[in-house]
């Protein structure tokens, strides 16, 4: 895949990062952990995948791009949630509703999405529409615990924490997700992402992976 487009000096700052953090420990973590998932989960995915078809008849996966260590791009996989038309319908719903668009520019969220289907909010509420994550696991792309994967334009929005961001592979879970999610300010994100970077250990890894659990079963935060 082509890096994504960055400043100069970003680049050569961080391409030559001789690994992420956790090292090879947390990166076989990630790859047996994955695999055996995929294998258990496998009756659930095909369910999950039947469902989304069956809604409107539309797409199963949905590759969205988003900026990995050291600034490579990849394509984060999900359960299609959305209508296909989606960019139609939110930039409808902002010609409406003008101050959505000051929500989506704060946060990237929109707490009354009109592009989610029926099907699509159940997998959102649940973190169900994520599982496919799994297979970015296994290639490399993100691991179990880490900082959410972010588009290109959100690295602006952290400031000197991307530092962090960009020696981490991005998780499927991770502080943000156990600590409220979209209930929290997106300075308050970054804060989550630079202090588990920094404060990086397998157990705590294993501590976030246990409060994922809960965390998704309240659905706190979860739109």
């Amino acid at each position: 895949m082509r890096p994504v487009a960055r400043p100069v000096n970003l680049l050569f700052r961080f391409r030559d990062v001789d690994r992420p953090i956790g090292g090879s420990c947390k990166r076989g973590f990630d790859m047996v952990g994955a695999a055996l998932a995929l294998a258990l989960l496998s009756p659930l995915l095909l369910m999950l995948a039947a469902l989304v078809k069956l809604s409107d008849g539309g797409r199963v996966l949905f590759g969205h791009r988003r900026v990995g260590r050291n600034g490579e791009d990849f394509l984060c996989l999900k359960f299609r949630t959305m209508a296909e038309n989606g960019e139609e319908v939110l930039a409808a719903h902002f010609a409406r509703n003008p101050h959505c668009r000051e929500e989506w520019l704060a946060t990237r969220k929109l707490q009354d999405d009109p592009r989610i289907t029926p099907v699509g909010s159940v997998l959102r509420k649940l973190s169900l529409d994520e599982l496919p994550q799994l297979i970015n696991i296994l290639r490399g792309e993100m691991s179990f615990v880490g900082p959410r994967p972010v588009v290109e334009d959100e690295l602006e929005l952290y400031g000197p924490a991307v530092e962090c961001y960009l020696k981490s592979r991005p998780g499927l879970t991770g502080l943000w997700q156990i600590s409220g999610r979209n209930d929290v300010s997106y300075s308050a994100r970054v804060a989550f992402d630079q202090h588990y970077v920094e404060n990086w250990s397998f157990v705590f890894d294993l501590v976030i992976i246990v409060k994922t659990f809960p965390a998704v079963l309240s659905s706190r935060g979860s739109y």
